[in-house]
């Protein structure tokens, strides 16, 4: 079994078919302080600005492994924490759940990732390659992404006529997004040595 293990809770009362109606509408508050803690923007001249949670999340931890073999307890558990909470947005964005993201509460998005010893679990050159590594997953998940939005809007119909959201489609969205939490935490977070499966299932 993978290190890093993620599930959301399939809904099995009906719908709120109100909201998820207006789901786009009603997730722009929860994004806008998605964004302000990534802090992304925008310059001038229309090119995109390095995100600052990029920097405070991979760059200081990847230092600290490769040239301390430490990473700061306190560092891990808010990059898991930030990973925690972005699920949660992305699920409600993607009708996976109706409950309004919380920002600190678990709630139906559950997210697994152990805290690595770095003297034995992690090796300490390793983070220097790990983004490069990871490639032909970035080429993968922009496939599945792309039927990841076809599946949403499929979603979306179901949701708002039915009230249920079709079983196969919760699945492969939501083993897309274990996929790209695996991807992250090996790249980005730098929780594990163990290379992602290419699969989407547990």
């Amino acid at each position: 079994m993978h290190p890093i293990q993620f599930d959301v809770d399939y809904p099995d009362v009906p719908r709120n078919r109100l909201t998820a109606a207006f789901r786009l509408v009603l997730v722009i508050p929860i994004l806008v302080v998605l964004g302000a803690v990534g802090a992304t923007g925008f310059a001038d001249d229309g090119t995109e600005l390095a995100c600052l949670a990029a920097g405070v999340l991979f760059l200081p931890p990847l230092l600290l492994i490769v040239f301390r073999q430490k990473y700061p307890r306190w560092w891990f558990d808010f990059s898991v924490a930030y990973l925690g909470f972005h699920n949660r947005v992305v699920a409600y964005l993607l009708l996976l759940r109706d409950e309004y993201p919380s920002t600190d509460e678990e709630q139906a998005v559950h997210l697994q990732v152990p805290y690595p010893d770095v003297h034995r679990d992690l090796n300490r050159w390793m983070p220097l390659v790990k983004w490069f590594l990871a490639i032909p997953h970035y080429l993968v998940l922009v496939v599945l992404d792309v039927a990841v939005v076809l599946a949403s809007i499929a979603a979306w119909f179901a949701v708002v006529i039915t009230g249920r959201y079709p079983r196969p489609l919760f699945r492969f969205t939501v083993g897309v997004m274990r996929w790209h939490n695996r991807v992250v935490s090996y790249a980005f977070v730098l929780a594990t040595d163990t290379y992602p499966p290419f699969r989407l299932a547990p």
